[in-house]
């Protein structure tokens, strides 16, 4: 299975498609511990996962995908009956409080806001306006066969570094943080908390130590001289550079090529 069923900042595809000869052949379980789109676990399709993220409202989706898909898809075509302009304000407003409805108005809001950006404010409120594209059911849902997938699968709302912390020997630990960085060289996440400078510190770190007990390791992330340095002296572990197209930014100047760092370990 190639495709999310999210548009989701830095997401993954690009990566399955360009970039899937680096993913091990052989391992025990999949760990992701930054989830967003999961493209590179519906590519991989392992039979054990643990799967992370701070989102809660990701973690639902993904939650109610697994427990619940039919109640999912009729929440969806719900949402795809009513949508218009006032519609897609309303539901934006509305705070639902069950796994189903809660994934129904996320895909829903990720499909029809402006350019599917994914952004909250301070007090966690999703606040993008909607955008041109009213296409709500994509046809590329196949939330039954992702409800297969997921069923042997932990998913959890955490901070990733209990995550990576629960990787033991052999397992593929799959890291996308996220990361933007301005002119200030501020990094960026898409959360109410913001992934800072400390944040790639303690990755770096939790990455080391998931090293030293022979995790197989994959990380993207910016490719930038600070983060390079975090990962350029630790031992075992190996820095490439890559290049990838972005089409998900607030303008047109922000759609480009972008430099990605890949780094690995044991694979």
């Amino acid at each position: 299975m190639n495709n999310t069923f999210l548009m989701w900042p830095g997401g993954k595809n690009w990566f399955v498609k360009h970039q899937s000869y680096r993913l091990p052949a052989q391992y025990n379980r999949y760990i992701d511990p930054f989830l967003g789109g999961g493209s590179v676990f519906f590519y991989m399709e392992p039979d054990k996962a643990i799967l992370s993220d701070v989102n809660s409202e990701l973690i639902s989706t993904y939650l109610a995908i697994q427990q619940d898909w039919e109640g999912l898809d009729r929440n969806l075509r719900t949402h795809a009956r009513k949508h218009n302009d006032a519609y897609y304000y309303t539901v934006r407003a509305q705070h639902p409080r069950t796994l189903v409805r809660i994934a129904a108005r996320m895909i829903y809001l990720n499909r029809t806001c402006f350019n599917g950006i994914y952004r909250v404010n301070r007090q966690g409120e999703f606040n993008i306006p909607k955008g041109s594209k009213n296409t709500v059911l994509t046809g590329q849902e196949e939330f039954e066969r992702r409800s297969v997938l997921l069923r042997n699968a932990d998913i959890r709302c955490c901070d990733f570094e209990a995550t990576i912390d629960e990787a033991q020997e052999e397992d593929f630990l799959f890291c996308d943080p996220p990361y933007a960085i301005q002119e200030e060289q501020n990094f960026v996440g898409y959360t109410q908390n913001l992934f800072h400078w400390r944040d790639q510190i303690r990755l770096a770190n939790a990455l080391e130590r998931a090293s030293r007990r022979n995790v197989k390791i994959l990380m993207t992330n910016a490719n930038h001289p600070s983060i390079r340095a975090l990962y350029e002296n630790r031992e075992g572990f190996l820095l490439d550079e890559v290049s990838r197209y972005s089409s998900i930014s607030g303008n047109s100047s922000g759609r480009k090529q972008y430099s990605e760092l890949i780094v690995s370990a044991n694979i």
